[in-house]
């Protein structure tokens, strides 16, 4: 199950950023819910949108905590945690113009991978990130560049990002430029071509 519309989980932020979307006990409830029934999911977070650092950091604890709690139980559980920046768009640019910086995008990938322990795969997003940042970041903590992608229709193509797919072989490229070893996978993260689920030293998921 997707983790979309987490986006900060703190009830102050939903309250001034997205007051009708329903709130972070309801997503954590869910997710809750979907766990307790065997259902695998991923969870996300959008940031740089006017959040504080410490609302970011509560984010990341509420997700550790129910994790700690989905694991206890035996069943589902978070799969995967997605980082991903704000990207501004007409009438709701920070004021800079800009989305969050791209130190605070690595910032946030290995921060990510520190607190969350419990989650075993931190996923690249090259759409929102782009493409070499992206890359590096399978330095700070990513291990998860995720994926040919076609037509996704909430970011643009940019001086950032100039294509809106990449192919296996594109990515199989860049993985391999950053020292890390490709392995392509499922939904569920079993890798295909018999390698041994569990190794993951070195190996980014495409």
């Amino acid at each position: 199950m997707r983790g979309g519309g987490a986006e900060i989980l703190d009830e102050e932020y939903f309250g001034r950023h997205c007051p009708g979307k329903a709130g972070p006990g309801e997503w954590l409830g869910v997710h809750a819910a979907a766990h307790r029934l065997g259902l695998m999911t991923n969870a996300t977070m959008l940031y740089g949108r006017g959040e504080t650092a410490g609302q970011r950091m509560k984010h990341l604890l509420r997700l550790r905590e129910l994790q700690d709690k989905s694991l206890e139980g035996g069943r589902g559980h978070f799969q995967c945690f997605v980082p991903l920046p704000f990207i501004p768009g007409e009438g709701e640019a920070e004021a800079d113009g800009r989305g969050p910086s791209g130190l605070l995008d690595l910032q946030t990938i290995a921060i990510s991978r520190l607190v969350l322990d419990n989650i075993e795969h931190i996923k690249a997003f090259w759409p929102m990130l782009g493409v070499n940042l992206a890359q590096v970041a399978l330095a700070f903590g990513a291990d998860d560049f995720d994926g040919t992608v076609r037509q996704y229709r909430i970011v643009t193509q940019g001086a950032d990002n100039p294509t809106d797919s990449l192919s296996v072989e594109s990515i199989r490229r860049l993985i391999r430029e950053a020292g890390r070893e490709p392995i392509e996978r499922d939904a569920f993260y079993r890798p295909s071509g018999g390698e041994k689920k569990g190794v993951r030293e070195n190996k980014i998921n495409i």
